[in-house]
Formats: structure tokens, C-alpha cells, sequence
């Protein structure tokens, strides 16, 4: 236990050892994002190598799973013993995880390497933003929240590519190798440097029946949501029966949380005004990010007839709008009062592109389709940075690694609930079998017509998604943002 009060004002770090864990910890960060996007055009090529294909998208969903159930507890570690050291495991588990993908023997070894990768992977973004949250003062956190964005945005651009550069032109095996000298740069940098962070660790407890009880139910759901009209119809006895275990458990955790001692999530984090609004208005803006990105190509091959590499420029806009909006919503946070109007306006011109999407689905040119990508990024974009440092601003100091967890575990939930959403409206509005969907509607001469159909809805959910964060942004309490690095206000 740190003999200084948890509450203690921190002592400040000057510019050279921020600017040091900064690099270390997006470099960190930027492992785990990368990771979830270059594996995705190697995919095809492993299976060929491994002689299966039916277990591929395994691969995907074994990272998704442990990654997002890790991130509440990661945080909770944090705020126990420290960033230092966890973030120090965190690389260390992905970096096992990298080396046992590389030398996998077989697919049931890569999956099970691949889920290690997740438990690492899952923690350092949360840990960025929890190291951030312990040396920057709120009213300065918003650039340096747009500066991870960026990067995020910059893992799924580049991600593809060298997946697929890696996959046919050289092997496989190096979208993992490439994690080493990334990692031990990471950690080096990071390590020695976050010496001089502050002794921020404090007397918790671990809520281990919590936290098993949590990450139980979020897999149970995520399965659910992974298997549901792909491996089994969506009203199976299967996802039926996942669904229902998963209510169960989140019923039990709930329960948990009200008579334990020192829950995971403490109740006070849960009835703050600003965590209740925030955390959703990220969830639904993050899940509308993700699941366009992951369904938008079909689109723009199956109703736009782009090819595969036009298809993937034709995202950029989408991708670059986030880091434009990101980006410019941090730097103005701390030099506006009302900093949630960023935000708000941000949301309604995402959702008015999204409605002209909808109403013309087939007619708008390439370049007005490409102008609205690109505002509906923008307007994503600002969600992130002020929803992730209001909550911050929000919460003691003791509190900062729970809560960063708290928001982005319902990121991830977001975007696995809103993919697996737009990914069954496509398959049920086109009236074409899952499996067979890419075969149908791809191959030339394919009447793109059901497909526009389906995705007119998409872009519909998708801007109602963004109502809903709109609704909870406006719900959200406007805290003035603190300026000093000093504890935050009481819990309510």
C-alpha cells in the first residue's frame, strides 16, 4: 500500500517523460488495434494453409471475446496496483500470444494462441487511456484522446494492407512477427518512463465472483451474437439458450454488485449522472463505427461494383473523418466551456449523411457518397475524446482505471451488438441465405437491387443508433473540466 493518500495532489511530470509514455503508450495501443484489422485479408490464406476454412472466423471471435471481457478487470487491476505493472503484463501476454499465433501447427492452436493475444490485446487500450487519465489534467486530456484515436483510425487503414501484403507476397506468419519489435519498443519506452508516474495504486479489493460473472456473460453473448445467423438461425435453441444465459448471469452480476463489499463496478460509478449518459453515448457512436466499417465494403462492391481495392479506398473518408473529428474535438475541449456542443453537432450531421444515404442508396454519385462518409466520420469522431474525458473528469482518482475500463468494455459491446444488427438487417432485408450472401451478390451481372434494399435499412439503424447517442449526449451532465491533476469530485 502507498504510503501517500490516495487523494494526494499528483506530482506533476515534466514535458520529455509525457512525450516518452505517450509514444510508449500508443505504440502499445496501436499493437492492439493493429491486431484487429491486419489479421482480416490473411484470413482466406491461413486457411488454405491449415486445410480449414469452416473454423476461420474463429480466429476473429477468440481475440473479440477474451479481449472485451478483460478490459472492467484490467482496469480494476490498474487501479490497485498501478498501470505500471499491468501494462507490463498486458504487452507481455500479447506478445506470447503473437509468438504462439506464428508458430501455430494447427487451427485449433492458432485460435487457442489467438485468445491468449486477447487477454493482452484487450487491456492496452484501456490502459492508454487510464495512463493518460493519471498525468493529464482533464481540461489538456482531449488532444492527447484525439492523438488515440488517430491512431486507432490509422491500425484499420493500415491494418488490410499489410495483412494482405504479408499474406501474398511473403507469410502469413508475419502480421504476428511484426508484434515483437513493436512490443519490446512499447515496453522500454513505456516502462522506464512510467517510473516517474506518481504512486497512484490504491487499497482495493478484487470482486473475483464479479468479475468471473461478468466475463462469463459477455461471452455468452458475443457467441450469441457471433453464431446468430451464421453457424445457426437466429431463433435457434442455441442463441436462444446464449442469449438467455447471458441475461442470467448479467442478472447475477448486477445482484452481485449491489451486496458486495467492494463490487468490480463500484455503484457510485454507475449512478454518476455523467458515467450513466457517457458510457452510452460512446457505445452507440464506437458500435455505429464499427459495424459500418465492417459492412460497408459489401456494399460498395455488391450495389456500387467497386473492386476490392477500390472498395477499400473508398473507406478512407469514413476512417479519416474519425481522426479529423477526434482530433479537433480534443484540441477544442479545453479552450470552450461547453464542450458537449462539439459533440452534439457532430452527431447531427452524422445522422442527417447517414438519412441521405438511406434515401438514396443507389443514386447518389461516388463523390457525394464519399462526402458523406466522411461527415458522418467527423461526426463520430467528436463522440470520442468528449465522452471518454467527461467520464474521467467525472470520477475520483482512485476511480479513473475502472471507469476507462467501464467505457471501453461497452465500446467493444457496442460494436458486437451493432455488427452482428446491420449484418442480419443486410442478410434478412436482401431476402439471400447468410451463407451464400457474398456468392449471390458479388458475382457480375447480380441484380444489386435487394442489396440496396437491405443496406436503405442499414443506414437507417445506423443513424437511429446515433439518435440514441445523441439522446444520452444531451442527458449527459456538463462538469466544468478540472484543470489541475488533483483527485476528481466525490462519487454520488
Amino acid at each position: 500500500m502507498d504510503a501517500r493518500s490516495p487523494d494526494a495532489q499528483a506530482a506533476p511530470l515534466d514535458h520529455a517523460d509525457i512525450r516518452t509514455i505517450i509514444i510508449g503508450v500508443m505504440l502499445a495501443m496501436f499493437l492492439s488495434a493493429l491486431d484487429q484489422t491486419i489479421i482480416a485479408t490473411a484470413l482466406p490464406t491461413m486457411g488454405a494453409h491449415f486445410g480449414d476454412l469452416e473454423n476461420l472466423s474463429w480466429i476473429v471471435t477468440a481475440y473479440l471475446l477474451t479481449g472485451t471481457a478483460v478490459t472492467p478487470l484490467v482496469g480494476k487491476l490498474a487501479d490497485i496496483h498501478g498501470p505500471r505493472p499491468v501494462l507490463r503484463i498486458a504487452i507481455a501476454l500479447f506478445l506470447i500470444g503473437s509468438v504462439a499465433c506464428a508458430l501455430a501447427p494447427s487451427m485449433l492452436w492458432l485460435i487457442a494462441a489467438r485468445a491468449v493475444q486477447g487477454l493482452g490485446g484487450g487491456g492496452l487500450i484501456a490502459l492508454a487511456q487510464t495512463i493518460v487519465g493519471l498525468m493529464i489534467a482533464p481540461r489538456e486530456r482531449g488532444r492527447y484522446q484525439g492523438y488515440f484515436a488517430a491512431v486507432f483510425i490509422t491500425s484499420s487503414i493500415a491494418g488490410p494492407v499489410l495483412g494482405g501484403f504479408f499474406a501474398e507476397h511473403l507469410h502469413w506468419s508475419l502480421i504476428f512477427w511484426i508484434n515483437l519489435p513493436i512490443g519490446l519498443v512499447a515496453a522500454a519506452m513505456s516502462d522506464r518512463a512510467l517510473r516517474r508516474l506518481p504512486a497512484h495504486h490504491h487499497p482495493h479489493r478484487l470482486d473475483l465472483l464479479g468479475a468471473l460473472l461478468m466475463c462469463v456473460a459477455t461471452v455468452a453473448l458475443l457467441l450469441a451474437l457471433s453464431w446468430g445467423g451464421a453457424r445457426y438461425p437466429w431463433l435457434s435453441l442455441p442463441i436462444l439458450g446464449l442469449m438467455a444465459a447471458s441475461v442470467v448471469l448479467w442478472l447475477a452480476f448486477f445482484a452481485r454488485v449491489a451486496t458486495a463489499s467492494e463490487p468490480l463496478l463500484p455503484v457510485s460509478i454507475m449512478g454518476n449522472k455523467v458515467v450513466r449518459a457517457g458510457v452510452p453515448a460512446a457505445a452507440f457512436a464506437m458500435g455505429t463505427l464499427v459495424g459500418l466499417s465492417i459492412v460497408l465494403p459489401l456494399y460498395l462492391e455488391g450495389v456500387l461494383r467497386l473492386t476490392a481495392s477500390e472498395s477499400g479506398v473508398a473507406l478512407i473518408p469514413l476512417m479519416s473523418g474519425v481522426v479529423v473529428g477526434a482530433t479537433g474535438a480534443g484540441r477544442m475541449m479545453g479552450r470552450v466551456r461547453h464542450y458537449k456542443r462539439i459533440s452534439l453537432l457532430g452527431l447531427v450531421a452524422a445522422i442527417l449523411s447517414l438519412a441521405l444515404l438511406a434515401l438514396e442508396p443507389r443514386g447518389l454519385p461516388i463523390w457525394l457518397f464519399a462526402a458523406c462518409l466522411a461527415l458522418t466520420g467527423i461526426g463520430l469522431g467528436t463522440v470520442l475524446p468528449v465522452s471518454t474525458v467527461a467520464v474521467q473528469n467525472a470520477v475520483p482518482m482512485p476511480q479513473i482505471g475502472v471507469v476507462t475500463g467501464m467505457v471501453n468494455f461497452f465500446r467493444s459491446l457496442g460494436g458486437a451488438v451493432l455488427t452482428a444488427g446491420f449484418g442480419a438487417i443486410v442478410v434478412g432485408a436482401s431476402g439471400v441465405e447468410g451463407g451464400r450472401l457474398m456468392e449471390q451478390m458479388l458475382v457480375a451481372g447480380t441484380d444489386p437491387v435487394p442489396l440496396a434494399h437491405a443496406f436503405r435499412w442499414v443506414f437507417v439503424a445506423g443513424a437511429g443508433a446515433l439518435i440514441l447517442s445523441l439522446i444520452a449526449m444531451l442527458a449527459m451532465e456538463e462538469r466544468p473540466l478540472r484543470s489541475g491533476e488533483g483527485p476528481g469530485p466525490l462519487p454520488e
